[in-house]
């Protein structure tokens, strides 16, 4: 399994590449699992429905289940990315998007419209900087716009 952490500043366009990777490396036969990291408090239950009184009484993790899809909620504290990948069903490769501050293998969007420097330019550990731009890093540089180019990319770490 390939994992590849998508890191930048906020808008970016980080969402944007993770989707669309998905989209390419899917189109490849690639099975492709993605993780989101976020600082703002989420919660998907409506309070007073089935699974938010589950949770409230005390349940360790809730299981929300269809036909099609389910959902596990579990109350964690800073949940690391390998407690995450311990979760996840066998796969080709993982996205993860944030911890930009991680020790995973990282590739960082970038985009000078921004107003902010490339974080690769303090951190040498980013594998590469995906940018709309020039930058002058000693890092590998890829087109943010080049999806195949960047799958490439990912699949040959």
């Amino acid at each position: 399994m390939i994992l590849m952490g998508i890191i930048g500043h906020k808008n970016a366009g980080k969402t944007t590449l993770t989707a669309a990777l998905v989209t390419e490396l899917a189109q490849r036969g690639l099975t492709v699992s993605t993780l989101k990291h976020t600082h703002h408090a989420v919660d998907l239950e409506q309070p007073g429905s089935d699974t938010h009184r589950h949770r409230m009484a005390g349940a360790r993790q809730v299981v929300l289940a269809t036909d099609q899809r389910l959902t596990l909620m579990e109350e964690v504290s800073e949940p690391t990315i390998d407690h995450l990948l311990s979760r996840l069903a066998p796969c080709d490769i993982v996205l993860a998007e944030g911890w930009k501050h991680g020790t995973h293998p990282r590739l960082e969007a970038w985009r000078p419209e921004t107003g902010k420097p490339p974080l690769a330019a303090a951190d040498t550990s980013i594998l590469a900087i995906a940018c709309t731009g020039t930058c002058d890093l000693p890092q590998p540089r890829l087109d943010l716009n080049d999806i195949p180019a960047i799958a490439d990319f990912i699949c040959s770490t």
